[in-house]
């Protein structure tokens, strides 16, 4: 599904963003990547906490 919207950014954030594009890299594919880490970065995020808490049970996957 192809959508063009318009999200505000600041010209810093603009720059910021220029600078971490590759060449060739489109907008929508260094915010896809960009979200993949932040969906990554949260899981191991709570991964960790659960750990930290003891919630975290970890399973054999020979039991599977």
């Amino acid at each position: 599904m192809s959508a063009e919207k318009r999200i505000p950014v600041t010209e810093e954030r603009w720059r910021e963003l220029a600078e971490m594009k590759e060449a060739g890299q489109t907008y929508d594919d260094l915010l896809q990547e960009m979200i993949q880490e932040f969906k990554e970065h949260r899981l191991a995020e709570m991964v960790r906490e659960k750990r930290e808490t003891g919630e975290f049970v970890e399973v054999d996957v020979d039991d599977w």
